[in-house]
């Protein structure tokens, strides 16, 4: 994982994927044309270097909703909005450089001022839930996307409203599956190793835990159940967004899972709290 601590390495597990890894929506069906607002977001580390990737679900033609620790660090970003962004649908190497014919469109990446800050109520630090506070960024894109739709955000403490089990829909891009390596051939660092796949837009329903808990006003808790009946989040998929059962309203972006196989719970940044409501909406005039 990027600039993640040995503390929290052990078992806090931020959802963005290393280039070299995937994962993301598990338990997932092929998303089709369901939510075209949804895409592929690539960060560079530094001029011309492609290193981690994450999804996001576009707010206005310019502006791409996504997670603070996606776009933390990246000098540059790029989206795509197919659903299907594979080496065979976008030329190596174009995917996942970008450039004419990859169907990516550039921008630049903004992080919520408050991400990570050692003022947080949580008593700053690398510790549970301080390392991923205000987990939420934005790409502002360099030209409009059209004709796909958007996600709608939600208005201030909506998510107080909601009861336990209400209906979530997981969208993101990457893998579904595990797979068994020989030790010797194990890339570094794990877990990564574990997960490969398709860089496919995928779906799976899932539901909130419950409404209230000890970090409820910064985060939605929210049911990995690959094996149960319903879906998940993993690597590769922080920063997508958890829509309201059946519609686009964003309750929250995908910020980290407590497991290497991505089950149980995981944890998303509320979008309607108001600071950063207020953040994210001064992209949008």
């Amino acid at each position: 994982m990027r600039r993640v601590s040995v503390v929290l390495g052990m078992a806090l597990l931020v959802t963005f994927s290393l280039m070299s890894s995937a994962g993301a929506i598990t338990n997932g069906a092929p998303d089709g044309d369901d939510h075209p607002y949804v895409g592929l977001l690539v960060f560079d580390s530094a001029p011309g270097v492609p290193e981690w990737r994450c999804t996001g679900a576009l707010i206005s033609p310019t502006v791409v909703l996504t997670a603070g620790h996606c776009t933390d660090g990246a000098v540059a970003a790029r989206a795509w909005f197919l659903e299907d962004v594979t080496y065979d649908a976008v030329p190596f190497p174009l995917y996942p450089y970008g450039g004419p014919g990859s169907g990516a469109v550039e921008g630049t990446a903004y992080t919520h001022p408050d991400y990570r800050s050692p003022d947080n109520p949580y008593g700053g630090g690398n510790g549970l839930p301080a390392f991923s506070y205000r987990d939420i960024g934005v790409v502002v894109l360099d030209e409009p996307v059209t004709g796909l739709g958007f996600a709608e955000l939600p208005t201030p403490g909506y998510n107080d409203t909601l009861r336990a089990k209400t209906k979530v829909d997981f969208v993101g891009y990457g893998v579904q599956e595990q797979i068994q390596i020989p030790g010797s051939e194990l890339p570094q660092p794990p877990p990564y190793y574990r997960w490969t796949g398709l860089r496919v837009r995928l779906y799976a329903p899932g539901e909130t835990v419950s409404g209230r808990f000890v970090h409820s006003a910064e985060y939605l808790r929210l049911t990995l159940n690959p094996g149960g009946g319903s879906g998940g989040t993993c690597f590769g998929d922080s920063g997508g967004p958890d829509l309201l059962g059946g519609t686009n309203k964003v309750l929250s972006v995908n910020s980290y899972v407590t497991n290497v196989n991505c089950g149980g719970v995981g944890y998303s940044a509320r979008v309607d709290v108001p600071q950063v409501l207020t953040w994210v909406q001064s992209f949008l005039t």
